[in-house]
């Protein structure tokens, strides 16, 4: 493997392998500094995002400094439409699969098999091209456009069976783990919650659905906050870049090639074996 130049202290990369320089010097570039690796990187980046967690398909590609996204209803065709949506994408950025830098996806929760399709494509470049992968959380993603909500934000998704996947977030930070959770028990959550003028704000495919069965809940067991349904119904493959990018998630040598996605709740497949 080629080594990174040495830095100013003459040392060089402290690490065996700076997976991020190792990543400019495979696409021909010049060897770069550790001490800059980080930000040449994010100049010559090709990161390609996917969404699959819901039944909305998100797929996004950044190239340098441009953005090319495209959501699909997709419904249960996520299989056989993302392969055809990325395609589009990197003919608009006039890319090749071996000018990407690095892919990311949705980690769950969310649908299963949606999450597996998203967890098959980037690891499959990632196997192909030698490059990094991650993962990140699929709530991370939704609620990343309400970071600056003032109040409490809680991203949605309808897991079946009267419960919901979600997790609590005040100022872009997380409060809890994700949850698969009742209404009531969602409601719970949001009792030590301290008080705020501003409402709780439901976002996500299942933000409408909570909020109904919220409301159907005795009076006394509804939050003291107020709650209002808003924002996406969906998650945004941009999203997922921003996060990579803020994170250096890819940078860092993104996930283990043997990770997979959090599913929070077995699958009825399991169940039954139990």
């Amino acid at each position: 493997m080629q080594k990174c130049m040495p830095d100013e202290s003459g040392e060089g990369c402290r690490r065996q392998e700076c997976r991020a320089c190792t990543v400019l010097l495979a696409s021909d570039r010049p060897p770069v500094t550790c001490f800059w690796h980080t930000f040449l990187l994010i100049l010559h980046v090709n990161l390609l995002a996917v969404d699959a967690a819901t039944e909305k398909l998100s797929v996004a590609l950044s190239s340098g400094n441009e953005i090319f996204s495209f959501t699909a209803d997709a419904g249960l065709r996520h299989s056989e439409l993302v392969m055809d949506i990325v395609d589009m994408l990197m003919n608009k950025a006039a890319l090749k699969p071996r000018d990407l830098s690095g892919a990311v996806c949705t980690g769950g929760p969310g649908s299963f098999t949606g999450l597996r399709i998203g967890f098959t494509l980037v690891k499959g470049l990632a196997l192909a091209l030698s490059i990094p992968f991650a993962a990140i959380p699929s709530l991370d993603s939704m609620v990343r456009p309400f970071f600056y909500w003032p109040g409490i934000a809680v991203p949605v998704i309808d897991a079946k069976k009267g419960a919901f996947f979600c997790a609590l977030y005040s100022g872009g930070k997380r409060l809890c783990p994700d949850m698969d959770a009742t209404p009531a028990e969602i409601t719970n959550a949001l009792i030590p919650v301290p008080r705020s003028p501003f409402p709780i704000l439901l976002i996500g495919p299942g933000a409408q659905m909570l909020y109904e069965k919220i409301n159907e809940l005795p009076a006394e067991k509804q939050p003291i906050h107020g709650i209002i349904p808003g924002g996406p119904l969906w998650g945004d493959a941009v999203s997922l870049l921003e996060i990579a990018r803020e994170t250096s998630v890819i940078e860092k040598g993104g996930a283990d090639i043997f990770a997979g996605p959090e599913y929070i709740r077995k699958s009825d497949a399991e169940l039954s074996l139990l």
